[in-house]
């Protein structure tokens, strides 16, 4: 009998255990393991960690912000077949913020109001686009003319006094002018581990155009596996909305070994014509279209009032990341994005009519392009000038138009604006905790604008 008991303890600090959320089942990534003989350890991305280190400790406690703290002895660790449940804290005030400093801190330490969109979050809501994702805030107010927009406003402030980032690199460009601008789109939402909004100035940090506020993304960052073993994570999802004919597909993998992982997403959604309601007032009904045939602008009735002509289009997003982490003091990632749309519609000048005519034959958008190259290198390294630095080098490219024709004319006019953007930034951080943490750092952007204009 005592030899059966040593084999299942063996065999149990042999195995790989699974730590989960208790309310949904979800495994937990990140949570941190410790006993008495400082012995530490990390679940990764499927809520899975190797305890083999702990063949010795009495008790392990399992710790991880917004969840009480566990501690299991052997005998409990047994009972529960390697599964291990957490509990939500709904008084725990330590969450983690990163826009505010570039660096994770306390929320209850940053002065500006936050906001947090967590991974369950986003996937609770499942938005269409990136600019959903923030309206379902409830605190950032979304403004649409078309299907395809969605232009973020924060206190009265839009566009060019708002901040975007993704992954600590701005998106702002020399072209961002004070109307409204789509660029959030561009992003894609199924691809984001979690999202931050920074209410109020953030321009000592992030420079002018974070007058009204910053809007971070972190997009979904490489997982390394903590065994020998291969780890091979992943998502998909397909889904369709009948409001717009909506039709995404998407999945994402992740591979990771001891020293390297990679994460590769890839998203793609056919939106049609948005259909309204059917007890709004009449005044927002669209009862005629316009209709190119043989060069000839017609009116044609629409079979359906309800259905907004036009305002269908289609967009594709990519992304990629390769992370390489030789030692705890080095972390090298290199990330590729990549989202371009379809043409599409400016619906609010297509309702403008003139003399009992549309006022437009076509007013539409031309494929919004985005591309970003970034390497970020961490550095861990106590000395008299930081304990922490950040280079974050980037290269993006933009391509945006709009196009416009009168109705019944053969002139369209069309205006291209691209832009090469070049960004270097570097952070660092010297200090605990208390009594003192010092942030600073260094930024510099190039834009290289090209505008055309052609009749």
């Amino acid at each position: 009998m005592v030899f059966l008991c040593v084999m299942v303890s063996s065999s149990l600090y042999a195995q790989t255990i699974t730590v989960r959320d208790q309310s949904d089942f979800q495994p937990l990534d990140g949570v941190m393991l410790s006993d008495n003989q400082n012995h530490l350890a990390f679940t990764n991305a499927k809520g899975q960690v190797n305890i083999s280190k702990f063949k010795d400790s009495k008790e392990i406690v399992f710790k991880i912000m917004g969840y009480e703290d566990v501690t299991l002895t052997l005998a409990q660790l047994i009972a529960g077949d390697g599964i291990v449940l957490l509990k939500d804290d709904k008084l725990s005030l330590d969450e983690v913020v990163i826009s505010a400093n570039r660096w994770e801190q306390n929320k209850a330490e940053v002065p500006n109001k936050i906001v947090s969109v967590t991974k369950k979050d986003i996937v609770l809501q499942n938005p269409q686009t990136s600019a959903d994702l923030l309206g379902f805030s409830n605190q950032v107010f979304i403004q649409k003319s078309q299907l395809g927009g969605g232009s973020p406003m924060i206190r009265g402030f839009s566009t060019n006094r708002l901040l975007i980032t993704v992954d600590g690199v701005r998106m702002n460009t020399g072209i961002f002018r004070g109307g409204n601008l789509q660029n959030v789109i561009s992003i894609d939402p199924l691809a984001v581990e979690s999202s931050e909004v920074i209410f109020g100035p953030g321009s000592v940090i992030y420079g002018s155009d974070a007058i009204g506020g910053v809007m971070s993304f972190y997009t979904l960052e490489p997982t390394l596996s903590t065994s020998d073993e291969v780890s091979v994570t992943g998502s998909a999802l397909t889904r369709y909305s009948s409001a717009n004919s909506e039709r995404t597909g998407h999945f994402d993998i992740n591979l990771g070994w001891k020293k390297w992982a990679s994460v590769t997403s890839f998203s793609y959604s056919d939106f049609g014509d948005l259909q309204m309601g059917s007890n709004g007032p009449d005044d927002y009904l669209v009862p005629v279209y316009v209709s190119r045939a043989d060069s000839t602008d017609i009116v044609v009735d629409n079979p359906n009032p309800e259905v907004q002509t036009p305002t269908g289009y289609d967009q594709l997003n990519l992304m990629q990341k390769i992370r390489f982490k030789p030692n705890e003091k080095w972390d090298f990632t290199y990330g590729f994005h990549y989202s371009t749309t379809s043409d599409y519609a400016r619906f609010d000048r297509h309702r403008r009519t003139r003399n009992g005519h549309p006022r437009y034959g076509a007013w539409y958008y031309g494929p919004q392009v985005w591309m970003m190259n970034s390497l970020r290198i961490e550095n861990k390294s106590t000395n008299a000038i930081y304990d922490q630095v950040s280079l974050n080098v980037a290269y993006q490219q933009f391509e945006e138009s709009r196009n416009s024709r009168n109705f019944g004319s053969t002139t369209l006019e069309t205006n291209t604006e691209k832009v090469d953007a070049y960004s270097i930034n570097l952070d660092f951080e010297k200090g605990d905790e208390k009594p003192h943490r010092i942030f600073y750092g260094f930024e510099a952007v190039l834009n290289e604008v090209s505008s055309t204009g052609e009749e």
